[in-house]
C-alpha cells in the first residue's frame, strides 16, 4: 500500500485517508493508494461503506502538475474513478478546503459527496459534472474555474450534506447511508438533468458562449465547453475517450506548456538570490502608507484586506476625507456585489487609522510612500521619514522609475530602504516589484517578499536600473509605438494587433487609463521628450480624465473612439518634423511591440537587474497583462526562435535608422549558439 494513502477502520466504515501535503495533489503515489485501498475496503465482507477523505488544510486540490508532460504512471485517474463506481459498496467523499481539477473528478466519481462550509470546487470532469449539477451550471464552472460555496454546491446536487467535521461527518453520513438502504448513485449513468438541454441544445450554446466571453484567444476553455456538449449526444464511455484524447492534445500543446511554466515560474520568483539561508524576515504588525490617492489607497486596501492594521497618512484632512471616502466606497460596491461579505467594509475600514503628518510613522514597522513621481518630493518625504521611524522599520518607496539608492541616500539608514513598486488599481493588481537597492540588507529584503505574498501579490526581486524590469520594457515598446506613430500608423490600428496578441488593451488605450499627464511629469522631471505624447497633454488631452487622450471618450464611458483630431495632430507633428508616412503591416506592428521588449529583457538579465528570464516573466503575466498562455515575453521568445527574433531586430534597425533595435549581446550570443532563453536557469 501507499505510504501517502491509509486504509482505517471506523466500526463497519473503511476511511481511505490521503495524506500528502502540501494539497493532497493526484500523484502517482496517491492514485495507487486510493485505488489499491478501494479496492481492498470493497472486498472486505466487515466493511458496508468507503470515505475517501484527505488529511491537512484541503482535499484533493486538483493533478500534480510535475507530471505533466512525462510518461503516464499507472493506475490513471479514470482507472481509480472507475475501481470507485464498480464498488458495491457506498463510496462518500468527504470534502473540505478546495477540490479542484482532478481532485472533484475524484468526488464525482463517488456515489455520495459530503462537504464543510467553504468548499470550494472549481474544474473538473466534463461528463459528470453536468450530469451532477446540470449543462449550463457545469460548462460555466469548468470553463471558467470560479468557485462555488458548499451552500451553492448542495442546493444544485454536485453534495448530498453539509457536515460539521469533514471526516467525522463523512463517516456519520455513510452510516445513514447503509442504515437506510440508499441506491448507489453513479454518475455516468445518471442523464436526469440533462434532458431540458437535450429537448433545447440552445440552453447548453448559450451557457457555453457566456463562460467563454472573456477567454479570447485561449484553446482549453473553448475545448472543455464542446466536451460538455458530449453529454448531449454522446455515449458515456464515448465522449470519456474523446475527452481523454483532447486532454493529450491540449496538454502538449505550447499554451499548455505556457500555462504550467507561469505557474512555476511564480513559485520560483519568491526565491530571493543572494539571501543567506539563515535570514529570517522582520516581523510586520503595522504598516503606514504615505498618501491617500489612488495608489496609496489601493496599497492600504490590501494591507487591509489581509487583516494588517494601516496607518493611513495625508497632509490635509480633505485629502485624507476623500481617500478613505474612496475605499469605503469601493469595498461597499465589492459587497454589494456578493464579492466580499456584508460585514467586511465596516470591519476593515476599522483596520485603517487615517492621519494628518509624518510624524504618525512612528509605530510602523513598515512604511510605504507613495506620492508622486519626483525625486524631490520623494527625497523630502524620506528625509522626514527617516526623522520618525523607529529603528529597524522597513522604509520602501512605490516609484515606479526612480533611483532608489538616491532616496536610500537621504537616510541615516540605507540598509531599511528598498522599493515596493505596486501597480495600478493596487487592491487588484497581484505583482509587486521589489527593488533591491544597493545597501539594501538581506532581512529587510525578504521582510519585503514575505509581506507582499501575505497581501495576496506576486513579488518578483529586481535591481536598480530606470523602470526597473516591467518599465524599462515597457519603455522600449513604448519608444516603437510612438515611432510607428510617425512612420504611418494610427493609435487604433497598433491597439488591435496588441489586443488580437491577447493583452488586454493597446499601449495608447492604456496611456488614456493611466493618465497621460503622469507620464508627462515623469518625462519633464527626467528631461525627456516625447513629441506626440506631450503636444496630446500641452492641449489638455490626458486620456481617459479629461474625456480626451489618444481616443476621445463619451460622457461616461471608457470606450475609446478614434478620434480625426488625433490623426491631425499625428500629421502635423510629422509634418513640422519633415517626416513622410507610409503603410505599415500587422506584422510589423506585432514584431516591433514585442521584439524590443525581448531585447531589453535580454539587457536586463546581462546586467543582472533580473535575476532569471522567468522573473521578468513574472512581471508581465501580472503586472502588465501579457496573455498566460503565452507564457511571458522570454518565454514567447523562446517558441518564435531567438535567431528569428535577433534577424527581425537587426532589420528594423537598418530600416528606421535606430541602433538600439540591434540585437543585445545575450540575445545574439544565444541565437547564434542555438540557444534559449529557458537555458540560463539551467
Amino acid at each position: 500500500m501507499s505510504d501517502v494513502v491509509k486504509l482505517v477502520r471506523h466500526d463497519e466504515v473503511a476511511v481511505v485517508m490521503v495524506d500528502s501535503p502540501p494539497v493532497n495533489a493526484l500523484s502517482a503515489a496517491v492514485r495507487r493508494g486510493i485505488f489499491e485501498n478501494v479496492k481492498a475496503a470493497n472486498a472486505d465482507d466487515a466493511v458496508k461503506a468507503i470515505v475517501i477523505a484527505c488529511a491537512g488544510r484541503t482535499f484533493v486540490a486538483g493533478a500534480d502538475i510535475p507530471e505533466f508532460g512525462k510518461p503516464p504512471q499507472s493506475p490513471g485517474l479514470n482507472e481509480v474513478i472507475a475501481e470507485i463506481e464498480k464498488c458495491t459498496k457506498p463510496v462518500i467523499a468527504a470534502i473540505h478546503g478546495t477540490a479542484l481539477g482532478g481532485g472533484l473528478e475524484l468526488t464525482l466519481g463517488c456515489h455520495f459527496r459530503v462537504a464543510v462550509l467553504g468548499l470550494r470546487p472549481g474544474a473538473g470532469g466534463t461528463q459528470r459534472r453536468p450530469r451532477a449539477v446540470g449543462p449550463e451550471l457545469g460548462v460555466q464552472m469548468i470553463v471558467t474555474g470560479n468557485p462555488i460555496g458548499a451552500p451553492e454546491a448542495l442546493k444544485n446536487g454536485l453534495i448530498e450534506e453539509i457536515v460539521e467535521g469533514p471526516t467525522e461527518g463523512a463517516i456519520a453520513f455513510a452510516k445513514k447511508v447503509v442504515a437506510e438502504k440508499r441506491p448507489l448513485r453513479v454518475l455516468k449513468n445518471d442523464d436526469s438533468k440533462l434532458a431540458a438541454a437535450k429537448a433545447d441544445r440552445s440552453i447548453f450554446t448559450n451557457a457555453a458562449a457566456a463562460a467563454n466571453k472573456k477567454n479570447r484567444g485561449m484553446n482549453a476553455p473553448l475545448a472543455c465547453a464542446e466536451a460538455v456538449s458530449w453529454t448531449l449526444d454522446t455515449p458515456f464511455d464515448e465522449a470519456l475517450k474523446k475527452e481523454r484524447e483532447m486532454f493529450l492534445k491540449l496538454v502538449a500543446d505550447d499554451q499548455s506548456k505556457a500555462q504550467r511554466y507561469a505557474f512555476f515560474s511564480e513559485r520560483e520568483a519568491a526565491k530571493v538570490q543572494g539571501v543567506p539561508d539563515s535570514t529570517k524576515p522582520r516581523p510586520v504588525e503595522r504598516v503606514a502608507i504615505i498618501g491617500a490617492g489612488t495608489m496609496g489607497g489601493g496599497i492600504a486596501m490590501s494591507f487591509a484586506n489581509a487583516g494588517i492594521p494601516v496607518t493611513l497618512i495625508e497632509t490635509g484632512e480633505e485629502q485624507l476625507k476623500r481617500g478613505l471616502g474612496i475605499m469605503q466606497k469601493n469595498w461597499e460596491n465589492t459587497a454589494a456585489r456578493g464579492g466580499i461579505p456584508a460585514d467586511a467594509p465596516a470591519k476593515r475600514m476599522a483596520l485603517i487609522d487615517g492621519k494628518v503628518g509624518l510624524d504618525n510613522v512612528k509605530d510602523a514597522d513598515l512604511i510605504i510612500e507613495a506620492v508622486f513621481e519626483t525625486m524631490a518630493i520623494k527625497k523630502e518625504v524620506f528625509t522626514a521619514i527617516d526623522a520618525h521611524a523607529k529603528p529597524g522599520a522597513v522604509l520602501a518607496s512605490n516609484t515606479s522609475y526612480l533611483n532608489i539608492n538616491d532616496i536610500a541616500a537621504v537616510t541615516k539608514r540605507p540598509q531599511d530602504v528598498l522599493g515596493m513598486h505596486f501597480f495600478s488599481p493596487a487592491n487588484v493588481m497581484k505583482l509587486c516589484e521589489i527593488v533591491r537597492a544597493e545597501k539594501t540588507a538581506p532581512d529587510a529584503l525578504l521582510t519585503a517578499v514575505a509581506i507582499a505574498r501575505k497581501i495576496a501579490k506576486v513579488p518578483a526581486v529586481v535591481g536598480v536600473c530606470d523602470g526597473f524590469v516591467g518599465n524599462r520594457m515597457l519603455a522600449a515598446r513604448s519608444k516603437q509605438s510612438e515611432k510607428l506613430l510617425f512612420e504611418g500608423a494610427l493609435p487604433q490600428q497598433v491597439d488591435a494587433v496588441v489586443t488580437k496578441f491577447g493583452l488586454p488593451m493597446g499601449p495608447f488605450a492604456m496611456g488614456d487609463l493611466a493618465g497621460l499627464d503622469i507620464g508627462w511629469r515623469s518625462r519633464q522631471d527626467r528631461g525627456i521628450k516625447s513629441e506626440i505624447a506631450d503636444a496630446l497633454c500641452e492641449a489638455g488631452r490626458f486620456g481617459q480624465k479629461t474625456g480626451k487622450g489618444y481616443y476621445k471618450y463619451e460622457s461616461g464611458s471608457r470606450a475609446p473612439i478614434p478620434d480625426p483630431e488625433v490623426e491631425k495632430l499625428i500629421d502635423d507633428t510629422c509634418k513640422r518634423l519633415g517626416l513622410t508616412r507610409r503603410a505599415i503591416s500587422d506584422q510589423e506592428i506585432l514584431e516591433r511591440m514585442v521584439y524590443p521588449m525581448i531585447n531589453e529583457g535580454a539587457r536586463i538579465l546581462e546586467e543582472k537587474i533580473a535575476s532569471r528570464p522567468s522573473d521578468i516573466d513574472v512581471i508581465w503575466l501580472y503586472g502588465y497583462g501579457w496573455p498566460i498562455y503565452r507564457g511571458g515575453p522570454m518565454f514567447y521568445a523562446d517558441l518564435v526562435g531567438l535567431k528569428e527574433i535577433a534577424e527581425r531586430l537587426s532589420f528594423y534597425a537598418k530600416q528606421t535608422n535606430d541602433p538600439s533595435l540591434e540585437p543585445a549581446p545575450l540575445l545574439k550570443k544565444l541565437a547564434d549558439e542555438g540557444k534559449t532563453f529557458a537555458s540560463l536557469g539551467k
